[in-house]
Formats: C-alpha cells, structure tokens, sequence
C-alpha cells in the first residue's frame, strides 16, 4: 500500500492523460508536461520516467507497469493491457477513468470490500475476462490471505453459483443468522462482509448482478464504474454541414456573377502542358 499523496498523484496523473490525450497531443510530450505538474516529494514522477522510456521501445504502457509491481498494482496494469489490445473494444479512455476513480478512491481511505466490489464490477460492465482479471485482484495488497483465498473461489465459482449468494454466505448478517439456530455448527470461514452488505446480497439474490452493485452505491458510498460516453453525433455532422455550406456560397457567387454580367469561364480554364523544345540540328 501506498501513502495518500501517491494516490491523489495518480488520480491527478490518468486524469491529466485522459483529458490531453483527447486533445491529440502526443503521448511523449503528454508525459513530460505531466510530469512537471507532479510533486516530486513522490515516486510518481520516476515511475513516469521509466513510463516514457518503455513507451519509445514498445509503444505501449503495460509492460512497463508490469515491470513497477511494487508500485502499480496488477489490476491497474491488466487495465491498461486490456485498453491497449488491439483485437478488444475496451476504450483507452475509460480504463484510465476507471484508474482515476480508483485512485481518488483510496486516497479518501478505502476498504477491502469496496476495492473488491469496484474492480469485479469493472472485470463485469467492460467484460475484460473473470479469469485473469480475478487474479490480478487477488494479487492487490490490500486483500490478506483469507480474502485472496475467497476471490480465488469467486474466480472458480463465478456463472455456475449466483454472485449475491457468494457474497451473502460470508457477509456478517448470515453469520447472524446461523448463530441464532443452535443446532447448526458455527462456519469456520472468515467474515469478509458487513451486515449491510449481506442484507443487500440477500434482497439482490437471483437478480442482475449490475442491480447488487448499484444498491451497494447508494446505500454505502461505494465507488461506481466509470461507464463509455455516448458518441456526440453533432461532431459528425458538422463536417458535412460545412461542406454543404461551403458548395452553396459557391453557387451563389457563381449566381452574383452571372447578374453582373457573365460567368468568367477563363479562371476555370487548365494551362496547356508545355512542349519540349526541339533538339537543334548541327
């Protein structure tokens, strides 16, 4: 885990990438402006350095965060391969959105169970693969033993056994259920969620998992999945509007001149290609 201030850097870092990066600004000389603004009281700026200098190698960033484990966690560097493979359709954009929210996230003190819920819901909406995107999950130090272990099974588990009841069976509002019947012998698995987060998993059983994921934004605070942006059509269809506008202001100058007095047709006329001079005999 980092220090708060490493996190807001970060959060100020894939914003800052995002914003420019829709400016077409060149990815190299987006880093070095960038990295001007960060405090240098940091890591982030070496981090960045080394960015730059894989990015002129490779063309791309996530095998140089691979190379940064202990500073980018494997779940930000799976976003990243996943926005930068060729053959998927996860927008650049949005991942760098979902590590701004997930940066600004912890810097405001994040807990293990909104980390989880944040990260398998983005694996969910941009559909990115449950099975190497709940081990880079897994591999976040924020989780201990008893949580990896539970993602692992989640990972195992995930479209065979409903997702609400994965997580209601060790909530604390199902351990309180089972301590109030004494015949049933008390679970030895670890509590890994609240009694509010079981209460909603029960209400959400059977259901779409994208509803369980809103319910627990509304009731707890829990961050929410950066989502594409509508395409803005206008921006495509003021280029043809021009055109358009462009051909009828020549057809009324063409108009203008004809009342005044006739078309110069001559501007309109193509310069005959020259000859080549003839070799003098002798």
């Amino acid at each position: 885990m980092l220090d708060r201030e490493e996190y807001i850097e970060q959060a100020h870092f894939f914003r800052a990438l995002a914003e420019r990066t829709r400016q077409n600004i060149a990815t190299q000389d987006l880093l070095k402006s960038v990295r001007e603004e960060i405090l240098s009281t940091t890591k982030l700026p070496m981090a960045i350095d080394f960015l730059a200098s894989e990015l002129k190698l490779t063309g791309v960033f996530a095998p140089a965060m691979a190379r940064l484990p202990h500073y980018f966690t494997p779940f930000q560097t799976f976003v990243v391969e996943m926005a930068e493979n060729e053959r998927g359709r996860f927008d650049f954009l949005v991942g760098l959105a979902i590590l701004e929210r997930e940066a600004t996230y912890r810097a405001g003190g994040a807990t293990p169970q909104g980390i989880f819920l944040y990260q398998f819901e983005c694996l969910c909406r941009n559909r990115m693969g449950y099975d190497r995107g709940l081990e880079a999950v897994a591999a976040d130090p924020i989780f201990d033993d008893a949580w990896r272990a539970w993602i692992l099974t989640v990972r195992r588990q995930v479209g065979i056994v409903d997702f609400a009841d994965l997580l209601y069976v060790r909530s604390e509002h199902y351990a309180q259920m089972r301590a109030r019947h004494a015949d049933v012998a008390e679970s030895e698995a670890a509590v890994l969620f609240g009694l509010k987060e079981g209460r909603i998993a029960l209400a959400n059983r059977h259901k779409d998992p994208l509803l369980l994921f809103a319910a627990l934004e509304r009731h707890l605070q829990y961050p929410s999945v950066p989502r594409p942006q509508p395409v803005d059509e206008a921006r495509a269809v003021l280029p043809t509007l021009l055109r358009r506008v462009e051909r009828i202001e020549s057809r009324l100058k063409l108009l203008e001149e004809e009342q005044k007095g006739g078309i110069d047709l001559t501007k309109f006329y193509s310069r005959p290609a020259q000859e080549p001079d003839e070799a003098s005999d002798g």
